[in-house]
């Protein structure tokens, strides 16, 4: 939704009423939270929560925002960002958000998943459930979402986290939106391919994805940008509004003729 709201003349509307902003469900972009200010005075208020629990990560009106970070562990919840073995990783660190659930399980966390002992028994190693989300923790504690366990594209040896990708396209003046999977690849293993949704106005040319991809390689490391980008009208979505990157995935599979790995 704010996606969508600052592609508007913002500027048309009064603001004055409107007292507080957040926003959960998807990581929102750094560019998206400084339109909103810019146009509206107010910051947005990202936050970090599954289905299985209630808001584990947020920002506070008593600490300072920094865009594009989910904030800092909600009272109430020892969130870290650990490796495969459950040992805490350092500042700047990938890893895996972990919730320590012993010696007292926190309120909120779900029981377990229903009639599936194996997934149940797969979430919680140690002493800690594993959200199967990546992230990494700044100096300052502040948590940074990298992407879904399975949304990590490895490109020739490299970990790349799509939400970083996405956020340097959303930076872009004309992308209204994107998503960024892993395409198969029998060199790289898998390359970084972006689906983007333009902002109105702007055409789709191979020369506006020339200018992209140069973009994402001048703000991220050169590596991490799309060599192939594919301009849609839209995205598929759930009924709460998250990208489906899974049918993403599917699709660029099957544009390369490449199989799909079995689920599970």
């Amino acid at each position: 939704m704010f996606r969508a709201l600052i592609l508007m003349d913002l500027s048309r509307y009064r603001w004055n009423r409107l007292r507080h902003v957040v926003s959960a469900g998807e990581p929102l972009n750094a560019e998206v939270i400084r339109r909103w200010r810019e146009a509206t005075g107010l910051t947005i208020y990202d936050g970090y929560g599954q289905t299985e629990t209630v808001n584990l990560v947020a920002n506070y009106r008593c600490l300072p925002v920094r865009e594009g970070s989910m904030g800092k562990p909600a009272p109430g919840f020892d969130v870290r960002v650990v490796d495969d073995d459950g040992v805490e990783v350092g500042p700047g660190e990938e890893g895996n958000i972990a919730v320590r659930v012993l010696p007292e399980r926190p309120v909120g966390l779900f029981m377990e998943y229903w009639r599936d002992p194996d997934a149940t028994a797969a979430s919680f190693r140690g002493d800690s459930y594993f959200t199967g989300d990546r992230a990494y923790a700044d100096e300052d504690g502040y948590l940074w979402f990298v992407g879904r366990g399975d949304d990590v594209i490895t490109s020739s040896a490299y970990r790349i986290g799509p939400f970083e990708v996405e956020s340097a396209l959303g930076e872009h003046r004309g992308v209204a939106e994107a998503a960024v999977v892993g395409q198969p690849d029998a060199m790289r293993g898998e390359i970084v391919k972006a689906f983007v949704v333009l902002a109105p106005g702007w055409e789709p040319s191979p020369a506006l994805a020339r200018e992209l991809q140069g973009h994402v390689k001048r703000v991220t490391a050169p590596y991490k940008y799309p060599r192939e980008v594919e301009f849609v009208d839209d995205l598929p979505k759930t009924l709460s509004g998250k990208i489906r990157r899974v049918e993403l995935r599917e699709r660029a599979r099957r544009a390369t003729g490449a199989t799909a790995a079995p689920e599970g």
